[in-house]
Parts: structure tokens; C-alpha cells; sequence
């Protein structure tokens, strides 16, 4: 069955004067435009194809690619604004109708907003909706503490930043715990700190637990190395310092630093971290 709004493999039935017809199956005939045949495709070819309603909301299929499809989130820009709503640019041909019941706030042209993509199966109607709360994943989440997952930042607050995590569920990351500059709309990789009895996230952009200590332990001893066998930074020193020479929290670095001295392959001094003998005579 096709998928409308996403990339769909369909079988090139046959060619015409307007382009390709692709097999939709259940949804009928679905056109490729001439200007995204390719000299491969051949009748009985898988095509790999964005499917997506025209301006006479007749399925058509394209080579281009969005910024997003069904079911993401996203931050796009507008291009259009009127009566009836707002158009955004998400990389297609046809742009995103956000109608104006689906916005927070009247949308302006050349803004950028966070919206959900939506399918509607009764209107078979691609829309956007910035109202996009009733779109996140409320149920328990399928993580356990330290899992990577991927996020979007989507909206500052006093405590720090709103996430969706896996473009499905809520995430936190709290200001006090980040030294990086996080942007809107920025996509990376964080990590799952605490999952709540009310199924919110709490993330770290740090390793959680004992294998992010033991990962950061051995680049520690292979960063003092590369510095002659001392750095002029301690378990006393500022989180910030720590952070711009290291990248790690100050918990981490120090957590590092106890299994090194553990090993006694350091020692730590009122100045600094340096070898012990027996690691710079190695």
C-alpha cells in the first residue's frame, strides 16, 4: 500500500507523453513527471519515489526530496502567507499548507516554525500543524537510562530546552548541564538521563553511567600524553575549564581522573594532572 507523504519503492507499469505511470496499487496510477525519468528506468523498474498529492490533489511521485515527511517534525520556513493560511517551503514542488485553525499565532512570511507534517486519510490532504503537542508520544517510553537517541530542539524555556526525541516523545535538557550553544531546529545525539513516573524525559548530551567514565578515562590519559604527561587542570578546577579543555561535566572528568588514580597512573597535584614515573618511563 502506498504511503502517502513518504518515499514509496513502486514498479514503472509504463511511459507517456506527461512521463512515467508507477503502480499504486489500492491508490491507482501514480504519475512520475518527465523531468525525473532517469535513462535506467526501464518498464518493470523499482523506482524510489516521494509520493504526494499535486495541486489537484491527484497522487504524484517525485525525485526530490523533502525536509521532511509524514509524521516528522520539523522546522520549515514560510513562503506564502494569506486568508486561508500559511505555505511552507519543505522541498517539494507543492508546498506545506499550514491552515490558519493549525497555527499558534498568525504565521508571518519568511518565518520559521516548528510544525508536525500530517496525513489526513478522510481528505487525503497533506497539512502542517504548529500545534503539534497532540502529536507527541504520551505513553511509556521504550528507553532504559544511557540509550542514545536522537533529538530535535525545539523550544527554549527558563530551565533550558524542549526536545522530541526519535520524533516521537518529549525530552528536557536543563540549562544548568550544557555548556554547548544549542540552536532551534538543531538535530544531535543525547542521551537518556531519567525517565519520570509521568513518562517525561530528562537527557544529558553526555554518556550516562559507568561506560561513558571508563570511554572518557582513556582519552583523559591519551590527552595528558599528547601534553607531555601534565595538564594544568585538577579536580579543583571550574566546571567551564573543564568543559572547554575536555568537553565533559566536571562529575565526569573527576569520576575519570579516580580511575586513572586508581591504576596509579597519575597523580594530582595543587597545579595539575601529570604521569606517575612509571607511565612516562613506559
Amino acid at each position: 500500500m502506498v504511503q502517502v507523504g513518504k518515499f514509496n519503492d513502486l514498479k514503472l507499469l509504463r511511459f507517456t507523453d506527461k512521463g512515467a505511470i508507477l503502480d499504486g496499487e489500492e491508490s491507482g496510477d501514480i504519475l512520475l513527471p518527465r523531468k525525473y525519468l532517469k535513462d535506467w528506468m526501464c518498464e518493470g523498474e523499482i523506482v524510489h519515489v516521494f509520493v504526494y498529492p499535486d495541486t489537484k490533489d491527484q497522487l504524484v511521485g517525485t525525485r526530490e526530496k523533502p525536509y521532511a515527511q509524514v509524521g516528522d517534525f520539523a522546522f520549515l520556513n514560510v513562503e506564502l502567507v494569506n486568508n486561508a493560511g500559511a505555505y511552507l517551503d519543505w522541498g517539494v514542488a507543492r508546498n506545506l499548507f499550514v491552515p490558519m485553525r493549525e497555527q499558534r499565532a498568525r504565521m508571518n512570511e519568511e518565518g520559521t516554525y516548528l510544525v508536525h507534517i500530517v496525513y489526513n486519510e478522510n481528505t487525503q490532504r497533506i497539512f502542517g500543524t504548529a500545534k503539534y503537542d497532540k502529536y507527541i508520544d504520551k505513553t511509556k517510553p521504550p528507553y532504559e537510562v544511557g540509550d542514545a537517541v536522537e533529538i530535535l530542539i525545539a523550544a527554549q524555556t527558563e530551565l533550558g530546552f524542549k526536545t522530541i526525541i526519535d520524533n516521537r516523545y518529549a525530552g528536557m535538557l536543563y540549562a544548568n548541564e550544557l555548556f554547548d550553544t544549542m540552536e532551534l531546529g538543531q538535530i544531535c545525539t543525547a542521551y537518556i538521563k531519567r525517565i519520570r513516573d509521568d513518562f517525561k524525559i530528562d537527557l544529558s548530551l553526555s554518556k550516562i553511567g559507568f561506560t561513558r567514565v571508563e570511554d572518557f578515562a582513556d582519552e583523559l590519559y591519551e590527552r595528558i600524553v599528547e601534553r607531555g604527561g601534565f595538564v594544568a587542570i585538577n579536580d579543583k578546577s571550574d566546571a567551564e575549564s573543564i568543559y572547554e579543555m575536555f568537553g565533559v561535566s566536571k562529575k565526569t572528568f573527576k569520576k575519570a581522573l579516580g580511575t586513572l588514580y586508581r591504576k596509579r597512573m597519575i597523580s594530582i597535584t595543587e597545579n595539575g594532572v601529570q604521569l606517575t614515573e612509571e607511565e612516562t618511563t613506559d
